[in-house]
C-alpha cells in the first residue's frame, strides 16, 4: 500500500534477494554509526519483516554469518573508498557494508537497503561510491510566522507565530528522508531574514536551534543558520554594521562564540547581502569580499565557514534603460574578486544568470573563478516551475545543467568540475538547493513532486547518473515492482519523464523568461514584468522579441568563454532553447526546422497543452490500481495544471497573434 508521507522509504514488504543472517555487528564509533545500525534493523523490518539482533563490536569476528557495519578510514587503501563512501559486499555467508567515515557508514545502508527495495541485491555483489560532491545543501526559506517563502506544500516543519514549534518525530522522518539520498547541510530559515527572525542567533531561541541540530547530527546532517548582516545594528544596537568597523568585527565574534556554545557542530552562516532590499557592504561602500572575510574570521575558530550568495543586482532598474542587462550582474560583481575572499567562505552561485527561469544558460562565473570556492544553487520548490501544481519533473533540466562544457580548457563540463575545492582551480565543491517540503502530509504538495526531492540528492552524489535513472528509482521505491505496482510505477516513470519539456513548451518561448504573473509567478502574464523594476524585460513589438546580449549589444555573451561566446554570439548555432535570452529576432526568423519563429511559438505551445492531456490520461489509467487518496491526490493536481497550460496556450499564442496578425500555419484556434 502506498502511504503519501513514507515517500520512497515505503513500508512495502518485498522479496529477499539473498540468505538474510539475523545478525548485525556494528563497529563502535559514534551518534550517527548508533543511527545507522538502527536504521539498518528498521530498514529490514520494514522491508524484509525480520527483526535482527544489533550488537556492538570493537573488532570484527571472522567466520560469524552476520552483516557487519565496519570503517576502513585508511584513504587510499582502497581508491573508491574516500570520505562519506562506503562499499557493499554480498558473500555467501556475510553481508559487508564498509565506510571510510560515519557519514558513510549510514549512506551505505540506505543505499543497501534502496537496492533490496529494488531487486538489486545479489550474491557477489560489490559496489563501491562515494559522493562527487562534497558538500550537498538544503536551504529552507522558512519564516518565523510559520509561512514559507516559494512554499507550495504547507506551512514550516520548524516554526508557528514566531516561534520555534516542531514534532520531533516529524523532523527525525524529515532528516531520514534527506539522509537516505545523502545530503549532509541544512539551512533552516529563510535567507532573507527579517522581523523576529532576526533573533534565532539570540539566547531566546538558540536552545531549539541547538534541539534541531541534534536530530540532525544523528543522520550526519549538520545545521547552517542564515543571518542578517545588518545584525550588530538592528540586534546590536550598533551605530554601523561596517564590515570594517571594529566594532563590529569584534560583535560578530562575540555573537559567533555563543552561537557555537549552544550548536559546536554548526557548519555556519548562509548570507544574503545587498539583494532585493537586504542588508550589505555596499551600504558602506565596502566590497563582498570585505563583508563575507569579516563574517569568515567569526567563525574560523570554531570551524565554521560563511556562504556567500551571489544573487546581488539593481532591482531599481529604469525599464526605459535599454543598456542595463540585469544578466551581467553576479559576474560582473563577483569576478574582479576572484582570490579576494578568505578560505572558508564558499560563493554560492545560482545555476543561471537570471533566477530560476524554465530554462536559462548556465552562469558564466562557473568555470571562470579559479581562485574562489562556490558551489552551485538550484531550485527544488518549483518557483518558476509550476508550484507543485503543474508537474514538472527538475532532474531533467538539472542534467543538462550538469552536462555544460565551460570550455574553459580540457574536461571543462559542469560534471568534470564537481570536486573538493582546490586553489587555483575552477572545481565546484557541490550544492545548495531551495527545498519543496513543508507540513502537507505528502511533503511536497503534489505526491509526484517527491521525485524532486529525490531526484536532487542522487543526482548531486553521481552526476553521471540520468534523468531517466533516477526517476526509474524513484518510481519504483515509491510505488513497488510486484504484479500491478509495477504498471504503477513504469507509467509514474513515462510521466516524469515527459513532464518538463510539455511544460516548457507551453511557458514562456525560447528562453526569453519572465512572462509570468508577478509576485506570484504562477500562470501567464505577458508583460506583468515589461515596465516594472526587476530588470526583466522581453520588448516584445510587432516585429521582433527578445534581448540583444551579443557584443553588439549588452555585451554578456563577453562573460563566456570564446568558444561559448562564438556559439552564442551567432543565432543559427546558439541552443535554440536559449535564443530569445540571447537574441532579439524578428518573427520570421527561419529556425533549425524550417519553420519561422512565430510558427514555432504556436507549435509549442499547442504541443504543450496537449502533452499536458496526454500525462492526466496516463494518470487516469491508474484508477482501479492506486489507493484512491493517492490517486485523487494527484489527479485534482493534473486537473489544475491542465488549466494553468490551455492559459499559458492561449494567452501567448492570442498575443503574438495580436502583435503580428500571422496566423497559425496548421488553422488552429487562437483567439483574436
Amino acid at each position: 500500500m502506498l502511504k503519501e508521507y513514507d515517500c520512497w522509504l515505503q513500508y512495502r514488504k518485498v522479496t529477499a534477494q539473498v540468505n538474510f543472517p539475523k545478525t548485525v555487528f556494528v563497529q563502535k564509533r559514534g551518534e550517527v554509526t548508533d543511527n545507522a545500525a538502527r536504521e539498518f534493523a528498521a530498514g529490514i523490518e520494514r522491508l524484509l519483516g525480520l527483526k535482527l539482533a544489533v550488537k556492538q563490536i570493537k573488532t570484527p569476528p571472522t567466520n560469524d554469518n552476520a552483516v557487519f557495519l565496519l570503517f576502513d578510514d585508511k584513504e587510499g587503501k582502497n581508491e573508491k573508498l574516500k570520505t562519506e563512501g562506503f562499499k557493499i559486499n554480498i558473500l555467501q555467508n556475510k553481508i559487508l557494508i564498509t565506510a571510510a567515515d560515519e557519514n558513510g557508514l549510514l549512506y551505505g545502508v540506505y543505499r543497501f537497503l534502496s537496492l533490496l527495495a529494488n531487486g538489486e541485491l545479489k550474491y557477489d555483489l560489490e559496489i563501491s561510491e562515494s559522493p562527487v560532491s562534497p558538500l550537498r545543501i538544503i536551504n529552507h526559506w522558512d519564516n518565523f510566522d510559520g509561512t514559507i517563502e516559494r512554499g507550495y506544500a504547507g506551512n514550516s516543519l520548524f516554526y508557528k507565530n514566531g516561534n520555534f514549534n516542531f514534532d520531533i518525530k516529524r523532523i527525525e522522518d524529515y532528516a531520514r528522508l534527506l539522509a537516505s539520498v545523502g545530503i549532509n547541510r541544512i539551512s533552516i530559515n529563510n535567507v532573507n531574514v527579517r522581523d523576529k527572525a532576526k533573533l534565532l542567533i539570540t539566547k531566546e531561541y538558540l536552545s531549539e536551534a541547538a534541539k534541531l541540530a541534534a536530530i540532525f547530527r544523528r543522520f550526519g546532517i549538520r545545521l547552517l543558520l542564515s543571518i542578517n548582516f545588518g545584525a550588530p545594528w538592528s540586534l546590536g544596537k550598533l551605530p554601523t554594521s561596517d564590515p570594517l568597523d571594529a566594532s563590529v568585527a569584534a560583535w560578530w565574534k562575540e555573537r559567533a562564540a555563543l552561537i557555537y556554545k549552544y550548536i559546536p557542530d554548526l557548519a555556519g552562516f548562509l548570507v544574503k547581502a545587498d539583494s532585493e532590499g537586504e542588508p550589505g557592504p555596499f551600504q558602506y561602500n565596502r566590497t563582498h569580499a570585505d563583508g563575507a572575510n569579516m563574517l569568515a574570521k567569526a567563525v574560523k575558530p570554531f570551524g565554521g565557514e560563511i556562504i556567500w550568495r551571489c544573487f546581488v543586482y539593481n532591482c531599481q532598474q529604469d525599464w526605459r534603460d535599454k543598456s542595463f542587462d540585469r544578466a551581467r550582474a553576479s559576474y560582473d560583481h563577483f569576478k574582479p574578486l576572484d582570490g579576494s575572499f578568505d578560505d572558508n567562505v564558499i560563493l554560492q552561485i545560482k545555476f543561471g544568470p537570471y533566477d530560476f527561469q524554465v530554462r536559462e544558460p548556465v552562469s558564466p562565473l562557473f568555470g571562470a573563478l579559479t581562485k574562489t570556492r562556490h558551489i552551485m544553487e538550484l531550485q527544488i520548490t518549483q518557483e518558476y516551475t509550476g508550484h507543485q501544481i503543474d508537474l514538472c519533473y527538475l532532474p531533467s533540466v538539472w542534467q543538462d545543467i550538469l552536462e555544460f562544457d565551460t570550455s574553459h580548457g580540457q574536461n571543462s563540463k559542469i560534471m568534470d568540475l564537481i570536486k573538493p575545492y582546490k586553489e587555483g582551480s575552477s572545481y565546484i565543491e557541490g550544492f545548495a538547493a531551495v527545498v519543496n517540503v513543508g507540513l502537507d502530509n505528502n511533503w511536497t504538495g503534489h505526491t509526484l513532486a517527491q521525485a524532486n526531492l529525490y531526484g536532487y540528492g542522487r543526482i548531486i552524489w553521481n552526476p553521471c547518473l540520468t534523468a531517466k535513472e533516477i526517476a526509474k528509482e524513484w518510481s519504483v521505491l515509491s510505488f513497488g515492482k510486484e504484479n500491478t505496482e509495477q504498471k504503477a510505477a513504469q507509467i509514474a516513470e513515462d510521466i516524469l519523464l515527459k513532464s518538463y519539456r510539455a511544460y516548457e513548451k507551453y511557458n514562456a518561448p525560447f528562453g526569453v523568461c519572465f512572462m509570468v504573473t508577478p509576485n506570484s509567478h504562477y500562470g501567464p502574464n505577458i508583460e506583468g514584468y515589461e515596465f516594472s523594476r526587476w530588470g526583466t524585460y522581453h520588448r516584445a513589438d510587432a516585429k521582433e522579441i527578445g534581448i540583444d546580449r551579443t557584443k553588439k549589444g549588452t555585451g554578456y555573451t563577453g562573460q563566456y568563454s570564446p568558444n561559448n561566446e562564438s556559439i552564442y554570439e551567432d543565432p543559427a548555432v546558439c541552443p535554440e532553447n536559449q535564443l530569445l535570452f540571447f537574441h532579439r529576432l524578428k518573427y520570421d526568423f527561419i529556425m533549425k526546422n524550417g519553420k519561422t519563429l512565430l510558427q514555432n511559438i504556436y507549435d509549442n505551445h499547442f504541443e504543450g497543452y496537449d502533452e499536458a492531456v496526454s500525462m492526466t490520461e496516463e494518470w487516469k489509467s491508474l484508477s482501479k490500481i492506486l489507493e484512491k487518496d493517492v490517486y485523487k491526490s494527484v489527479l485534482s493536481r493534473f486537473e489544475r495544471q491542465l488549466v494553468n497550460a490551455r492559459e499559458w496556450r492561449d494567452q501567448i499564442n492570442t498575443y503574438f497573434f495580436r502583435r503580428t496578425g500571422i496566423g497559425d500555419k496548421n488553422g488552429r484556434k487562437i483567439f483574436d
